[in-house]
């Protein structure tokens, strides 16, 4: 509560904070890693050095119950939209164009377009994964990982700046030109814009397939995971539970549950040491061990080297003298992901791992390590596809130091708050077409302190799973299969199915499912839906 008064006087005016006059709006900056689980972070229980992320942290606060859509490109829609994917046709519904390839209604712009009237230049660096292009969607510049530039970090094909082709340079690395492009545009408005606020949208591919990093960063890892996954679950479920970040049992791994699409021939390539599946650490051979754990080094090293790069955004904040009045949102798009696939120009064995020739997947016995201490990974809508970090860290308006959020909230949250702080206003339409009320929540008032925000229920639906929370109840089925029910409450590793036992809640929140499905495509046809662009005959894309 005590820092009511002083949002009131950054909404109404200007606030003197160290002696420092502030900007009567504050900056956003939001970042995005891609494919991180949920425990990577240090200060979320992992062993990877984390340590500008941690003190954000420490600074600031973390949310425990905080969810994403399951995938990368619903997941964006979701976090510039205040709505969920489907209901801006950025993930499947069926017989409508719609899904990664699906255009979003006219009534749908992103949040850039209602902080443009306020004065806030906008800018965006890194993955885009939305329809539409950034400069035509109410950003000043753009950094965009595109195409061919998502299947190799160190190379500039594919990527563009302003819708010009990059350049290549030595040492090429998408992470860090990604950061240089962020700090590129801060100190372009530090110099001519100083006077207006910014908002900046840093989105990392780090760490997605393929497993790419620099050796430095490899050989900090080099013998940190020789003792398996299974051990390196255990360790990170015993500090989360040190840090009250979770009190479920930690699940067993699901030793029959492998990557989401099956593609043998391309594991194949990977040769006898890859396997598709979390056996015992202890079952797989002393070549398969070695492998497997040059894997996480890699997955480790990407995720170090991108906490590294947001470390020197950070300073470029503090330096133009904005750190302070800056509210820095940090999530991942989806949970670790177990997909095992090779694409762009393939895979060498005999090129050192992690290196441009290598294409690796970090797989289903590291995702779930990854993803611990909950069950599945990226794409599915248990906890393990679904949970993500949620840093918050926001000097001016966020007394609390190191505290813990344990609000359940989403990525269609992001809007309202960022409406709430900023003072931005929704038109009542949009380029003609009236605005629909949209599902988020502002999460302003669990910045202040540990309470509710008003969700009556948060939804799912990824690739046919499906899955909807209410309270401390969570229905959740795989495509085609079965409803599973789990009380949050006591078992978010979601160990005991309940189904059965209270078949009364289960009928209660399918209904609830139902109507919000039917709702969604009602939302989804209130204009005419664009034919989606022709498919490539193939393999569909996975990101």
């Amino acid at each position: 509560m005590k820092y009511l008064p002083l949002l009131c006087a950054l909404l109404a005016g200007s606030v003197t904070i160290a002696a420092a006059v502030l900007p009567a709006r504050p900056n956003i900056l939001i970042i995005l890693a891609d494919d991180l689980g949920y425990s990577d972070l240090g200060c979320y229980g992992g062993e990877i050095a984390t340590p500008n992320l941690d003190r954000l942290a420490q600074d600031g606060l973390r949310f425990t119950q905080f969810y994403n859509t399951a995938r990368c490109w619903p997941s964006r829609a979701a976090v510039m939209t205040g709505y969920y994917a489907q209901q801006v046709r950025r993930d499947a519904i069926a017989g409508i164009a719609s899904g990664g390839r699906g255009v979003r209604p006219g009534w749908a712009p992103l949040m850039t377009e209602f902080l443009r009237p306020l004065g806030y230049r906008n800018y965006h660096s890194g993955k885009w994964h939305i329809d539409g292009q950034p400069l035509q969607n109410g950003f000043d510049h753009s950094f965009e990982i595109g195409g061919p530039g998502q299947s190799n970090f160190f190379k500039a094909a594919g990527n563009s700046e302003d819708g010009e082709p990059s350049v290549q340079t030595a040492g090429y690395y998408v992470t860090t030109v990604a950061a240089e492009h962020a700090i590129k545009c801060l100190r372009e408005h530090a110099e001519k814009f100083g006077d207006r606020p910014f908002f900046h949208y840093l989105c990392f591919t780090a760490p997605h397939f393929p497993l790419h990093a620099p050796a430095a960063d490899i050989a900090k890892y080099r013998d940190a995971y020789q003792k398996g996954w299974n051990v390196i679950a255990g360790e990170r479920y015993a500090r989360m539970t040190k840090l009250g970040l979770v009190h479920h049992a930690l699940p067993a791994m699901e030793r029959e549950v492998g990557p989401p699409y099956d593609f043998p021939a391309d594991v194949a390539k990977l040769g006898p040491n890859e396997v598709n599946r979390p056996l015992p650490w202890s079952d797989l051979t002393a070549g398969q061990r070695g492998f497997q754990a040059a894997k996480m080094a890699i997955h480790a090293a990407m995720v170090d080297r991108m906490d590294q790069e947001i470390g020197s955004v950070i300073a470029q904040v503090r330096a133009m003298g904005a750190f302070d009045n800056t509210l820095i949102l940090f999530a991942s798009d989806n949970g670790a992901s177990a997909e095992m696939i090779v694409r762009g120009d393939g895979h060498d064995p005999a090129a050192p791992m992690g290196s441009a020739a290598t294409f690796l997947c970090l797989g289903p016995g590291w995702s779930s390590a990854a993803n611990a201490p909950f069950r599945r990974h990226k794409t599915w809508v248990h906890e393990g596809g679904i949970a993500t970090p949620l840093i918050a860290h926001w000097p001016a308006g966020i007394k609390a130091r190191g505290e813990l959020r344990h609000n359940p909230a989403h990525l269609i949250d992001v809007v309202p708050t960022v409406l709430e702080l900023t003072g931005a206003q929704k038109p009542a339409a949009f380029k003609g077409q009236a605005i629909p009320p949209a599902p988020g929540r502002s999460l302003v008032p669990v910045f202040a302190r540990e309470g509710a925000v008003a969700h009556d229920y948060l939804w799912w639906q990824h690739d046919d799973h499906r899955a909807i929370r209410a309270g401390d109840w969570k229905l959740v089925a795989l495509a085609k299969g079965g409803w599973e029910l789990y009380d949050l409450a006591r078992d978010r590793g979601e160990s005991r199915n309940l189904a059965a036992e209270r078949p009364e809640k289960v009928r209660e929140l399918e209904g609830m499912w139902t109507r919000h499905a039917e709702e969604t495509r009602r939302l989804a046809l209130t204009d005419p839906a664009p034919a989606a662009p022709a498919q490539k005959k193939g393999r569909r894309a996975k990101q």
